[in-house]
């Protein structure tokens, strides 16, 4: 598969859209460091919640969502319950607190309630956690551009397909700061949700069948144990195949989202950028309910890719599945996307790629950017020299950003070299890992909001132990040690309720320091 004239032309067509959009917003320069992260609190809600929800997805949605469908069911789609659980938790609980603190980072928090190093530690365990996940989704969008634009997935086009997406990051949002990102994620979110309803409407007109005819064949596969139309799963499955449950949505997924939009900076950075906690939570609920239609695009996209390839009883089809490229594994929508889609149409699903990359890989470069200079760099800047100009700051985040664009495409080409030489699941490890930091975060902020102990040190504690319980009730991990043990396959959800609760034991373990009783009693 080559890329036409055409794919071509669409392809040079939205990076001209993109410069020029990053050129408008790039107009107004930021005079210090909260207007470079959090745009001086000016941002519509309208646009935050675009952005928060261009966050939420990435090039491993663009391309796994589909497999989903094609795979499994509707399930996926009922734990945004626990996403909507999680939204009135945040806007309840965290979202005003950050607001009347006045925070830059949502670590700020941990340090009017318990010290400057709590802060600090959360911080780095946000970073490594975020690191390696953000690095593993850079490297996955990259096999995509690889085989799209290069035609190969060998280490040269790999790594100048992951320079191009760091590259093109880092000169969209580099200047700017987080209005480049939130302006820059709108259109990136337009992009894809674009190719992939051009994509459906293809798939649909080239099947050619009634509706009531794909619905008889979803609702009884004749190759599936139950409905493709199944939403509601009420089975008692605490295994990694029984994630999508409603009691696992109702509870590792409420956690999970909690951490996600209001621990992570990633996120909450976003949300902050608004001028009152009110809007804030409006921006945050209206992305919440927006991820829904969203994530129902691609999983029926997979629905007609699995008539496609799976149900040629239903009409003449001469297509066939394959599930590797060079030896590759790839999703089935990677493999329509390289054998049956049309000059023009393909191209536009480059672009789909690169735009849903690009929306985590600039989101991740500013938040981690906003942590090492706002939580690490600026309190030691001033400690030596109390009277730092602002605009140092914003040099000093656009530094930031660069050393971060470094360290995500090193962890991106670390994965490609791991998976070729190694038996060790390591994307799998990097894909998680935001959940095995999510289990401290969790357990020390609850400590933080709901009781008046803990102290710094029962933190850092708290942050290790909700990372290493994790990653100890990993199977690959598990075998390592007995393989005995490996038979043991809780779910991801569950494995972050487990650390969850030993970490807030933990951190409440902490008798409360002077300091600290005496900054909840001034709160």
């Amino acid at each position: 598969m080559q890329l036409t004239l055409l794919d071509w032309l669409v392809f040079c067509s939205y990076f001209l859209i993109l410069t020029l959009l990053a050129w408008w917003v790039n107009q107004r320069k930021a005079s210090n460091s909260s207007d470079y992260f959090l745009a001086a609190n000016s941002m519509p809600a309208w646009l935050v919640a675009i952005s928060v929800l261009a966050t939420s997805q990435s090039a491993a949605t663009f391309l796994g969502g589909p497999d989903m469908g094609f795979r499994g069911n509707l399930t996926y789609l009922a734990t945004n319950i626990g996403a909507i659980l999680a939204a009135f938790f945040v806007i309840k609980w965290l979202i005003p607190r950050y607001y009347a603190l006045k925070v830059t980072t949502v670590y700020e928090l941990l340090e009017q309630r318990f010290s400057a190093s709590a802060k600090n530690h959360a911080g780095q365990m946000y970073l490594f956690g975020r690191v390696f996940a953000s690095g593993a989704r850079l490297y996955m969008a990259a096999l995509a551009v690889s085989m799209l634009l290069f035609n190969n997935i060998d280490a040269s086009g790999i790594i100048a397909s992951v320079a191009l997406l760091a590259v093109v990051g880092l000169l969209c949002t580099m200047a700017g700061g987080i209005r480049s990102v939130i302006y820059t994620d709108a259109l990136q979110c337009l992009v894809y949700v674009s190719a992939a309803l051009l994509v459906l409407f293809f798939l649909y007109t080239s099947l050619d069948l009634p509706w009531h005819v794909l619905l008889d064949a979803l609702r009884n596969p004749p190759d599936q144990a139950g409905s493709k139309l199944l939403l509601f799963d009420t089975s008692t499955n605490f295994s990694s195949s029984g994630v999508f449950t409603i009691w696992s949505a109702l509870t590792g997924f409420v956690l999970l989202n909690i951490a996600a939009f209001g621990l992570d900076q990633d996120m909450t950075q976003r949300v902050l950028t608004c001028k009152t906690p009110a809007k804030g939570a409006q921006a945050l609920l209206s992305s919440v309910l927006l991820v829904i239609p969203v994530m129902l695009l691609f999983i029926v996209i997979g629905f007609l890719l699995y008539i496609f390839y799976q149900r040629a009883d239903l009409y003449q089809s001469s297509a066939i599945l394959g599930d590797s490229f060079q030896g590759e594994k790839i999703t089935v929508f990677m493999y329509y996307v390289l054998n049956e889609l049309p000059s023009g149409l393909r191209g536009l699903v480059v672009v789909g790629v690169i735009a849903a990359a690009l929306s985590t890989i600039t989101s991740g470069l500013n938040s981690m950017a906003s942590v090492l200079v706002a939580d690490l760099y600026q309190p030691w800047r001033l400690r030596r020299q109390p009277g730092t100009a602002a605009r140092h700051f914003v040099r000093a985040g656009q530094l930031a950003m660069l050393l971060t664009a470094v360290a995500l495409s090193l962890m991106a080409v670390l994965c490609y070299y791991w998976q070729q030489y190694s038996d060790m699941p390591l994307l799998a490890f990097a894909l998680s890992v935001m959940v095995f930091s999510y289990s401290g975060l969790l357990g020390v902020f609850f400590t933080a909001l709901f009781t008046k102990r803990g102290n710094s040190l029962s933190v850092t504690a708290a942050l290790l132990t909700g990372f290493a319980v994790t990653l100890l009730m990993q199977p690959y991990l598990l075998q390592k040690i007995s393989p005995q043990l490996a038979a043991i396959d809780l779910g991801f959800t569950w494995q972050l309720c487990i650390g969850t609760a030993i970490a807030f034991l933990v951190c409440y373990s902490g008798k409360p320091s002077i300091t600290s009783s005496s900054k909840q009693q001034e709160a």
